[in-house]
């Protein structure tokens, strides 16, 4: 009896995930990679040797060295401890703006997909609008309507994200709406609310997590894009983006100005991206352990 009971514990939905997911060498290394980033957004102003905005120039514009790391800027100020309060800023958007496009998104997609009919139809041609445009574009224009800055950024990219949630919790509920233990709740006398939140949106938690974490990665590339077009983080704001617009007109001259946060960008949507394809294997029951 013992025995059978340490084989189901072993064989429990939680062991199965970090079975698969611990098989994943790319996605255990992605996994590492966000757990420093995620350090650094806590603790890395503390331990930046530097005042991120303060100048200094009688360095400007020096290479890596053993006092800055990665060098200097264009008005002497430290690329290394720019790059580590950047990384709290840049997350801090990425998370904020996916996140709450979700919430959103979950909402609409479960309570479209549950209802259906002309409610359905709206939503659907409401998310159809969005995707004619494309994401950086829609971006654009939502900053160019509320104006520049971080705020407004973590607003255009939650808007850009709310149509793929809204889309891809819908299709779940509607493949669940129907199936039997639903419809025993339903006989039971639950509220539809109660069903929806109960029953259907635990099992849209898997596949809603695997596309946040990749799209926290798209977040950050494109909020940096808004930066680097000097419509999100405004100057001395120690943004990746804004570093890296700030630092194109001397990649010949002093190429380490641009190069280390376009280096922080590409790693951590990498990792991001890298984490959810481990996650989606993971949490794939087709998939044999």
């Amino acid at each position: 009896m013992s025995q059978v009971s340490q084989g189901k514990a072993g064989n429990s939905p939680w062991k199965r995930f970090v079975r698969k997911f611990s098989r994943q060498r790319m996605g255990m290394v992605a996994l590492v990679v966000v757990v420093i980033l995620f350090l650094l957004m806590l603790i890395g102003p503390s331990i930046s040797p530097f005042d991120p905005a303060e100048p200094d120039y009688n360095a400007v514009m020096e290479g890596p060295s053993g006092s800055h790391w990665m060098g200097t800027d264009d008005f002497g100020r430290d690329i290394f401890s720019r790059v580590l309060n950047g990384t709290r800023i840049s997350l801090a958007v990425g998370l904020s703006s996916v996140f709450g496009g979700a919430l959103i998104g979950m909402f609409f997609g479960l309570t479209a997909g549950y209802y259906g009919g002309k409610y359905d139809s709206l939503v659907m041609r409401a998310c159809d609008v969005l995707f004619a445009f494309p994401g950086i574009l829609l971006a654009i224009a939502i900053i160019a309507i509320l104006g520049p800055g971080l705020p407004n950024v973590v607003v255009a990219v939650a808007v850009f994200t709310i149509p793929s949630i809204i889309r891809i919790v819908r299709g779940e509920t509607l493949a669940l709406k129907n199936k039997t233990y639903i419809e025993a709740a339903r006989a039971t006398g639950l509220r539809d609310r109660e069903i929806i939140w109960r029953h259907i949106f635990p099992g849209t938690i898997s596949v809603v997590l695997v596309y946040v974490t990749m799209r926290i990665g798209s977040a950050i590339l494109i909020a940096a894009s808004l930066s680097f077009l000097g419509m999100g983080a405004q100057p001395p704001t120690p943004e990746w983006g804004a570093m890296l617009s700030s630092g194109r007109d001397y990649l010949t001259t002093a190429p380490h100005v641009a190069m280390f946060p376009g280096l922080a960008i590409l790693v951590t949507c990498l990792a991001f991206n890298l984490l959810g394809d481990a996650l989606r294997d993971a949490l794939d029951r087709k998939l044999t352990d």
